[in-house]
């Protein structure tokens, strides 16, 4: 089972990932942990990629596909994979078509800009626990402190308002055309096209797993 996940940041995609690892027995590839496995393990590409980071470069596409390739080659991959956060952008993704790298399914887990607004800038964590809470939806019994350790809460940079506005913005502009892309491959009759998939990712995490179960038999 090949598949990517399409959807915007909070929009619930970690969480339906590890559901789909879980159940085909896939590992979940991002292109961060496949870089930074790639520099550990000193490959020529990976020293590629060191070097061009080390420079505050940006990893280009063509060599992100090389260690795409060289990723699901590993024995973890034999089953299949699931892409997160991968292809990014329409160029990546006509690179893995013209690379013959083949995908089963394309999974697009849609919500509402508003929604996911709500849903992080309302998140409270407790740092040295990890321990999240939500103002709205699971509050601390005191406003503001952690329910054990009575410590403060604080509410991360990544989900401050106007961050979470700017990287729905940055994910509308460069990912979200992906959705068209992918539609129109499979439109096409192109034998090689992934069948594309739009789920509602509001609800229970169960109703969720039970669209995506009947998508992915």
């Amino acid at each position: 089972m090949k598949v990517i996940l399409l959807g915007a940041p909070g929009a619930g995609k970690g969480t339906q990932a590890q559901l789909i690892m879980d159940k085909f027995g896939i590992p979940q590839i991002s292109t961060g942990d496949m870089l930074r496995a790639a520099v550990k393990a000193g490959t020529p590409l990976g020293l590629q990629a060191k070097d061009i980071m080390s420079a505050g470069g940006l990893v280009p596409d063509d060599l992100i596909i090389a260690l795409v390739k060289e990723r699901i080659k590993a024995p973890d991959c034999a089953k299949g994979f699931l892409f997160d956060g991968f292809p990014r952008t329409i160029p990546q993704a006509q690179a893995l078509l013209d690379e013959g790298i083949k995908i089963d399914h394309v999974i697009e887990i849609d919500v509402d800009d508003e929604e996911i607004v709500s849903r992080l800038a309302g998140r409270r964590v407790h740092e040295p626990s990890g321990r999240v809470y939500h103002i709205n939806h699971q509050p601390p019994k005191e406003e503001g402190v952690d329910d054990i350790t009575g410590e403060p809460l604080i509410q991360r940079e990544d989900d401050r308002e106007d961050t979470v506005r700017k990287r729905l913005s940055v994910y509308h502009e460069q990912t979200k055309p992906l959705v068209n892309f992918y539609r129109d491959l499979e439109k096409s009759g192109n034998p090689d096209a992934p069948h594309y998939t739009r789920i509602e990712g509001i609800g229970s995490i169960a109703d969720i797993r039970a669209q995506l179960e009947s998508v992915l038999k």
